[in-house]
């Protein structure tokens, strides 16, 4: 499959709150320039980005005030509707595929506009793995947050928000200042790309990590921690042996055995997927279980109504944290007696933006743009179209009553 996208502009990003991340930082886009002469590569002037538009100017780029001559707009998050222009191809993350009913009307206008749309979070190699996320910069984000609320609550001194830090480097020199105790233990959910991020943040402020048997039985002298596969963290509800394979196929006829890691630990960082299927991970019965002494939990996979029960709803950059009441199982407030200190801000990697963007970006040119401005013979660009010229593509023709549409086929 050819694609013939040439002529490239990156949006301003219009969603608000606004995000302050790009798809490709000032740098990368010279880079492109020079890798790829044939690519004709503008930036739509943004007041909002973590990378100004004179960082732009200074790398070469081109700034302009309007798109319409571009074949390709590449952004980040959703475009709100009245930027979507008549007709042309679109490549950002669309939150569509799912269903999701607040980009039902997303999903009408790029139909009803003859718009071509692209989705990031489809992008894939030949063996189905993802090429593009923001997940590790969540993983970061959300652990750093996680010592935040520690922080708050025992009185110690206070970190900066994460985005109010430059950087990673700013962001883990206070990090690096805290003292944190001796007998603190932090059990994790999940080794994808967030566990990697979570766990890169832990080793760096000084935490050791052991087993999941050694953090139920052993004792350490330094803060220790312990990531929990999926062995670890269920079982059979028959007793029958456990078998990952089955378990990835259809979760359902298991139960959750992390309630004695709760019983242990005193964070609890959900780096997890979860299959709506499966079954809950922490309920709040296990919450209200005497000996559990979690006293934080960071949610970083916020999934509302899911596995965790303590994650009544998302919470903001600007307010981060909630209290949950165990007894009541209800909303209190932050730091009352006998409440955990819940997390679970839902748009983590914007708070470290010119981080995240500079390892998406190298990312977008690495393993995508080889097949944006050349032949397409993995056929990597068309898995990720959801609609081409305003129709459904073959695998997505099932969004059709979503997007209140009649069926292509």
């Amino acid at each position: 499959m050819n694609v013939p996208y040439k002529r490239i502009g990156i949006i301003r990003e219009g969603k608000q709150p606004a995000d302050r991340r790009v798809p490709l930082t000032p740098a990368q886009c010279r880079d492109v320039s020079i890798r790829y002469p044939q690519i004709d590569l503008v930036v739509q002037r943004s007041p909002d980005r973590a990378y100004t538009d004179q960082e732009y100017v200074d790398a070469g780029v081109t700034l302009v005030d309007s798109l319409e001559d571009r074949d390709l707009i590449i952004g980040v998050k959703e475009v709100p509707l009245d930027m979507l222009l008549p007709g042309k191809a679109y490549l950002f993350f669309s939150h569509t595929i799912k269903k999701q009913p607040h980009n039902r009307k997303l999903m009408h206008a790029v139909l009803e506009k003859g718009i071509t749309l692209i989705d990031h979070e489809l992008l894939t190699n030949p063996d189905g793995d993802r090429v593009l996320a923001f997940g590790y910069w969540a993983g970061v984000v959300g652990a750093y947050n996680g010592f935040r609320a520690w922080q708050l609550i025992h009185g110690g001194p206070q970190l900066k928000p994460a985005h109010q830090c430059h950087d990673l480097e700013e962001l883990e020199q206070h990090l690096r200042s805290v003292p944190f105790p001796k007998d603190l233990r932090i059990v994790m959910t999940g080794g994808g790309r967030v566990g990697k991020g979570a766990m890169g943040v832990l080793q760096r402020a000084g935490f050791m990590r052991v087993s999941p048997t050694e953090f139920l039985e052993g004792s350490s002298n330094s803060p220790t921690y312990t990531v929990l596969g999926t062995a670890d963290l269920y079982e059979r509800s028959g007793g029958e042996p456990f078998n990952k394979a089955a378990f990835h196929v259809d979760p359902t006829g298991h139960r959750s055995r992390f309630l004695p890691f709760a019983r242990r630990a005193h964070i609890y960082m959900a780096c997890h997927f979860w299959d709506p299927r499966g079954p809950k991970i922490l309920t709040a019965d296990d919450l209200r279980d005497p000996l559990c002494s979690l006293q934080v939990i960071a949610d970083i996979s916020c999934d509302i109504g899911g596995p965790i029960d303590s994650t009544l709803r998302s919470t903001t950059i600007a307010e981060p944290f909630f209290g949950y009441d165990p007894a009541s199982g209800k909303e209190v407030v932050t730091g009352a007696a006998g409440a955990i200190t819940v997390m679970a801000v839902d748009n983590l990697p914007c708070e470290l933006p010119r981080d995240a963007s500079e390892s998406f970006g190298l990312d977008l040119i690495e393993r995508v743009l080889p097949h944006m401005a050349g032949d397409d013979e993995d056929g990597m660009i068309a898995r990720a179209t959801i609609a081409s010229g305003g129709r459904l593509t073959t695998h997505f023709e099932h969004l059709a009553g979503y997007a209140g549409v009649a069926s292509t086929t």
